[in-house]
């Protein structure tokens, strides 16, 4: 007979799993999900103020320090808040080993590649290249 285990099971359970990483991992999605919400608000309204501009109006408007700033953070929370989103999808349903790997770095190459273009194009834009 074995003797009583008088454990907290937190204690018998700290170290295992996904909890060391987790929160940090939850709470960067929900701030990226809280800053979209603002910078949605912000982009849906500056494109339908520019709706029916030409392209020098646009380029003007997207020339503005806070306008150019504004998009780049926009450009950069979007592809952060996707890649987190993809990586929770990948790591609860693809369960053989390879695929997850390369799966979560070819989405994490894809969307750093995709914000550095997002973010090059909004530079040369506001910065008359």
């Amino acid at each position: 007979m074995s003797a009583p285990d008088f454990q907290n099971p937190l204690k018998r359970a700290r170290g295992l799993g996904s909890s060391q990483s987790g929160v940090g991992h939850w709470w960067t999605q929900r701030v990226t999900a809280a800053a979209l919400v603002v910078l949605g608000v912000w982009f849906v309204a500056t494109v339908l103020c520019l709706l029916h501009a030409d392209y020098a109006t646009a380029k003007a408007a997207i020339a503005k320090p806070w306008n150019a700033v504004l998009l780049i953070a926009f450009s950069i929370a979007v592809f952060w808040h996707a890649a987190l989103g993809l990586q929770v999808v990948i790591e609860d349903y693809v369960h053989t080993r390879w695929k997850e790997v390369v799966s979560l770095v070819l989405i994490k190459f894809l969307a750093v590649l995709g914000a550095l273009a997002s973010v090059l194009a909004v530079l040369r834009v506001a910065l008359g290249a």
